[in-house]
């Protein structure tokens, strides 16, 4: 990796990821320089779908997957990000799978996936932030891969987070994750994405639905955080301040009454420094494990967070 491609990575990571990054600050430089490296790769996943118009998404798709290719083969020329990102795949042992599933989830998106279930929608959260909570487990080590489950519950927490603060937003570009049997618990039909404003006629029960999914997410915020301890002491206190900072823009979604169309719920710096501080007192709270830190043996796959889920809540 050359020092300007990390400075670009540093900078992409500091404009579109606010929480993220701040968190990032507080890891070692050298792994807080790959965690940049990562999300910039990842975020030229999402970016190529997002910005891509309809039509030409597949392609977008295909030639991401024939990038993928390039990024875990040898010798082929790589663009400045994707080839920093493949330094640290081959340096963390990073498995290709995980991307894969990643790619998975940019091709429901791009293919107008519906979710009908809980289960739809936290296979979504698997590959849009599972699998990154389990990429980051190679970039910073771990000392137990039994605790690869609950850096999976983590990501799901954070990208029903997410899901929840964005719904408006989403719905203008014609998604719908909320799970169409959240609403017909409540006796109606899912609302279907239109052009125009979020529907005044959705409106309660959508704010039903986003409460209950939020209070699935501090279920599983919880289950991650008993992941912790597995992680090196500074990389586990700055995922702890990151799972903070997103939890508490549940907070901040409650506070306007779970109400889509009021705003896109935020955490300030000022929060965000004093969850840090917390957060802190927290994990010095907790103490630091002694075990040796190293690169998980395996991988994890949605099926199998999913039994740890409900064997959890049994």
């Amino acid at each position: 990796m050359t020092d300007p491609t990390v400075a670009e990575c540093r900078a992409i990571m500091a404009r579109h990821a606010k929480s993220f990054s701040f968190a990032a600050r507080l890891l070692a430089p050298d792994v807080r320089d790959e965690t940049a490296v990562v999300y910039a790769y990842l975020r030229r996943v999402d970016d190529s779908i997002d910005d891509a118009p309809d039509a030409e998404r597949p392609a977008a798709l295909a030639s991401l997957r024939a990038e993928l290719d390039r990024i875990y083969g040898d010798g082929d020329a790589l663009d400045p990000v994707p080839a920093a990102f493949r330094t640290i795949a081959r340096r963390r042992a990073i498995p290709r799978v995980y991307i894969d599933e990643l790619l998975a989830g940019m091709a429901m998106d791009a293919e107008g996936f519906v979710y009908e279930t809980d289960r739809d929608l936290l296979r979504y959260c698997h590959r849009a932030a599972g699998v990154v909570g389990l990429l980051m487990c190679h970039v910073f080590g771990i000392r137990d891969d039994d605790a690869l489950v609950q850096a999976a519950h983590l990501g799901w927490a954070m990208q029903l987070t997410n899901i929840c603060r964005d719904v408006a937003e989403d719905w203008g570009m014609g998604r719908r994750y909320l799970p169409a049997e959240r609403y017909r618990e409540l006796g109606v039909e899912a609302p279907e994405p239109a052009p125009g404003p979020f529907p005044a006629a959705a409106n309660l029960p959508t704010r039903a639905v986003i409460r209950e999914l939020l209070l699935l997410a501090d279920d599983l915020y919880d289950s991650g955080r008993e992941g912790l301890p597995a992680l090196p002491w500074q990389a586990s206190f700055a995922v702890a301040a990151a799972a903070d900072i997103y939890q508490a823009i549940g907070d901040r979604i409650a506070a306007q009454a779970f109400d889509p169309t009021r705003g896109r719920a935020h955490v300030d710096t000022r929060g965000k420094v004093g969850i840090a501080g917390r957060s802190l007192v927290q994990r010095l709270r907790a103490g630091a494990d002694r075990r040796p830190v190293r690169i998980p043996s395996r991988e994890l796959t949605f099926e199998e967070a999913e039994r740890g889920w409900r064997a959890r809540r049994r």
